[in-house]
């Protein structure tokens, strides 16, 4: 016993501990702060899990809806511009103007093609995404999120239940390219 006190006594061993503790004391700190971006990202991710998310319904003319409450949002889908190309040029209508099914609203151009846009929901145009009158090709870099075309106020927020989800969308054109 008494070779074990000497020995708890020696320099060098009273040195191991003393760094060991303050290793210890700076560790348990360091893991917190580590756990913490964790903790915070598990919050956010009940948060955002929590909210609405972006459920667009499609048109077969591969226009979509994007509906909260009687408010559309309304573009091009990822679709549709990948198959345009680039776009260099959008027909921005005005706010106000009237929105029909089926009818054209817009129009875009790219190095390929023109194309009509389409209502897919009848309703008054009460915002235009005037962004992409100076940079028409945020509708390639983003499409159905910062590429919308405008926001409408439904008339009929019913005609929205006839679009299609993203799953039918997607086997419409599956069946489109066979």
């Amino acid at each position: 016993m008494a070779a074990r006190s000497t020995l708890e006594r020696h320099p060098l061993v009273t040195l191991s501990r003393m760094l060991r503790a303050a290793i210890s004391r700076a560790a348990v700190p360091a893991a917190r702060r580590l756990a913490a971006p964790r903790a915070v990202a598990s919050q956010a991710r009940f948060i955002s899990s929590s909210l609405p998310r972006f459920a667009p319904k499609y048109a077969k003319s591969h226009e979509y809806a994007d509906v909260s409450g009687d408010i559309a949002t309304v573009g091009i889908s990822d679709h549709a511009q990948g198959a345009l190309g680039d776009i260099v040029f959008i027909e921005l209508p005005e706010v106000g103007a009237k929105m029909e099914v089926g009818e054209s609203f817009s129009a875009v151009e790219s190095v390929k093609a023109a194309s009509d846009v389409y209502g897919p929901v009848s309703g008054e145009i009460i915002e235009v995404n005037d962004k992409l009158g100076d940079e028409p090709d945020m509708i390639n870099k983003d499409a159905e999120a910062g590429g919308w075309i405008v926001k409408v106020k439904m008339s009929n927020p019913s005609e929205a239940d006839g679009l299609m989800d993203a799953a039918a969308y997607a086997k419409h054109l599956e069946e489109a390219d066979h």
